[in-house]
């Protein structure tokens, strides 16, 4: 009789599925409540702010203006004038910039009134000289006014002829000189009158003039150009002449005496009123007489020589 086989026990697999399925089951429903894993959110925006706090926008930059182009640069409408007279053809502008003309344009010319022989004619009022001979007749001189000169270039306007100085003074040659030029000799004149009673215990009579109105060259030269004496500006005294000694001719006196005193202090006075002091020392054709005149020149300066 053949053995008998022991019966299978499966309880115990049984078992061993149910455990293993209700732990299937267990991780399952876990997982199906588990969260799903945390994904970064971007953070919550910010309320809005109030529109009684907010910046007005800034205005947008207006666009700069384009520089005007120069009227030459310009293309001329067409069918105008000026379409019309360009020329057929012109050169095209390398880099923007206008091409200059070469040779440049000719300035225009002078006005015809202003040129040559019609600006030597024009006219120019004299200035008036009323309150300079108010002044002189209360210096005492003796005046009379003459016709105006005119001898080409050489011109005074409202010329004066002088016949004495105050205290007596003589001009026996007489002087043609404007007003500004005999009020400026007159007034020296009182000065070297003080000046020859200190030093010469004397009273000047007279002056010897050498010249006053002529129309010639600085320094009697053709080629020069006109003296003050040619405008009645100038005056040229050769000696002084007194009532009880003999006369002082300008010229190199002895060092140390009464006359070369006298002439060096009436010679320096005169630079006080006139404008050019030229004598013996400056130059050879200056050499006997002082030479006296009231050139203007630049900023007012003075000639004392």
């Amino acid at each position: 009789m053949p053995a008998r086989r022991p019966p299978i026990r499966r309880l115990p697999s049984v078992l061993a599925c149910g455990a293993l399925a209700l732990a299937l089951t267990t991780v399952a429903c876990r997982a199906a409540e588990a969260p799903a894993a945390a994904v970064p959110m971007p953070p919550p925006l910010p309320p809005e702010r109030p529109e009684a706090l907010k910046t007005p926008p800034a205005p947008e930059a207006a666009p700069p203006t384009p520089p005007v182009r120069p009227a030459e640069l310009t293309p001329p409408v067409a069918g105008s004038k000026e379409a019309t007279e360009a020329p057929a053809a012109e050169k095209p502008l390398e880099n923007g910039k206008a091409e200059i003309p070469i040779p440049p344009p000719t300035p225009p010319g002078r006005p015809p009134e202003l040129s040559g022989e019609a600006a030597l004619a024009l006219k120019v009022a004299p200035p008036d000289d009323t309150a300079c001979r108010t002044r002189l007749a209360r210096l005492g001189v003796a005046f009379e006014p003459l016709a105006p000169i005119a001898e080409g270039q050489c011109t005074a306007p409202l010329p004066l002829k002088v016949a004495h100085l105050a205290d007596g003074i003589a001009l026996p040659q007489g002087a043609t000189l404007t007003c500004r030029t005999a009020e400026a000799l007159a007034r020296w004149v009182t000065e070297v009158q003080v000046e020859a009673e200190r030093t010469l215990k004397q009273k000047v009579t007279g002056l010897e003039l050498g010249g006053t109105y002529v129309c010639r060259g600085q320094n009697h030269d053709v080629d020069a150009k006109l003296s003050e004496h040619a405008f009645a500006n100038a005056v040229d005294v050769m000696a002084f002449t007194f009532a009880s000694r003999a006369g002082i001719p300008v010229k190199a006196m002895p060092e140390g005496s009464d006359e070369a005193q006298f002439l060096s202090t009436v010679r320096g006075k005169a630079c006080g009123f006139f404008r050019t002091v030229l004598g013996p020392g400056t130059n050879a054709a200056h050499a006997n007489h002082l030479h006296l005149d009231e050139r203007e020149r630049t900023a007012g300066h003075r000639l004392c020589e």
